[in-house]
């Protein structure tokens, strides 16, 4: 073999030898291994609520649009609402009735009080009555042996004296009985106030069955696609609206075999695709308790069949950092490409932040990752 021929065949070697390098590197596959992790599995994440009527009925107004920013508070939907203010008008009367009812009940009370009073003066003069027969009769004995008297007039004194404590008896079982109407009128009270406190509990349930005609938002956003049209028969759970806050973070769901060096408060760079790969910042806010596996509605079996081990992820949430121009245009959905740098050591005191609105097209440019892992 001639020497051009050699220089030529090891000139090959080497140019494929530092390409399998530069391919190695390039892939942070061994024996190359940098201290950043990188994944593409990544999400922009905020609180999409979904906007719903607790009551039934006709849609009579719809103001707002697709896509429009809200403030808490604005109404979005609402709903007819003649029959549930006749509602309230009918437990509102209900209430008055009861109420009614219950100052019948001490007016009763007090008559019941008064006859009570009567009944024990009855008493009183029946006793005086008795002390009357009673003597005239021990009068009338007295003289009865001696002639002063005739039987007759004995037998109408014991007369008078046995109707007497008769009348007695009777004004006595008078009171027993006013005493027991008034208890009745007592306990019967008892009744009537919780029928009031059900009836108050009826107008209160009226007030928010109307109150809930109204659809609002439940905090400053921006909509989704706008369901709900005019005239249209709403039940409950129908979904007429989307509302996403203005809150937003970042999930990044890592391999397991990424985890290790990973802590709370370490600084985190991510690029979002929509943004022509701008360069953001955050931290690591929390790991997820479990792997994304285990929170799949089917979950595979493992110990069915033939093994073959495949790495999961673990979900990861990043909190942004606040003053970036370019978090106004992130909304929930979005793609990006997260790098930690397991070397770098965690703050120490790392706290969710909300993005702070800004003007995006004064947004600085970001810097490449000198170090980064593919997943």
């Amino acid at each position: 073999m001639s020497t051009s021929h050699v220089i030529r065949a090891s000139a090959a070697i080497t140019i494929g030898i530092v390409g399998a390098l530069l391919i190695l590197q390039s892939w942070q596959l061994p024996p190359f291994h940098g201290s950043v992790e990188t994944t593409e599995n990544a999400y922009v994440r905020g609180k999409v609520t979904t906007l719903s009527p607790q009551v039934t009925g006709y849609v009579v107004a719809v103001n707002a649009r697709d896509y429009q920013n809200v403030h808490a508070g604005d109404v979005i939907v609402q709903i007819d609402d003649r029959i549930y203010r006749q509602k309230l008008k009918q437990a509102e009367a209900t209430l008055a009735m009861k109420r009614a009812a219950l100052q019948n009940s001490e007016q009763s009370q007090r008559a019941a009080e008064a006859r009570i009073r009567s009944s024990e003066a009855q008493v009183t003069s029946a006793n005086a009555a008795l002390d009357v027969a009673r003597s005239n009769a021990e009068r009338v004995e007295a003289l009865l042996p001696r002639g002063a008297t005739t039987q007759s007039a004995a037998d109408q004194a014991h007369g008078t004296l046995a109707q007497a404590q008769a009348t007695l008896h009777q004004a006595e079982s008078a009171v027993d009985v006013a005493r027991q109407d008034l208890q009745s009128i007592i306990v019967n009270r008892d009744s009537l106030k919780a029928e009031i406190d059900n009836a108050v509990a009826a107008v209160e349930l009226a007030k928010i069955d109307l109150a809930n005609t109204h659809i609002v938002a439940p905090a400053d956003g921006q909509l989704g696609e706008v369901g709900a049209r005019l005239g249209q028969y709403v039940s409950v759970g129908t979904q007429l609206a989307a509302l996403v806050p203005e809150q937003v973070w970042v999930v990044a769901n890592f391999k397991e075999t990424q985890l290790s060096g990973m802590k709370i408060g370490q600084p985190v760079t991510f690029t979002v695709d929509a943004l022509q790969g701008e360069t953001l910042t955050g931290h690591i806010e929390q790991f997820s308790p479990a792997a994304g596996s285990e929170f799949a509605v089917l979950k595979a079996d493992n110990a069915t069949g033939n093994f073959t081990k495949v790495t999961q992820r673990l979900p990861v949430r990043i909190a942004i950092d606040p003053g970036q121009p370019l978090t106004k245009r992130l909304a929930p959905g979005m793609s990006v490409v997260v790098s930690v740098d397991t070397a770098t050591k965690a703050a120490a005191a790392a706290t969710p932040a909300s993005p702070q609105p800004a003007d995006p097209d004064h947004a600085p440019a970001g810097k490449p990752v000198a170090e980064r892992r593919s997943s």
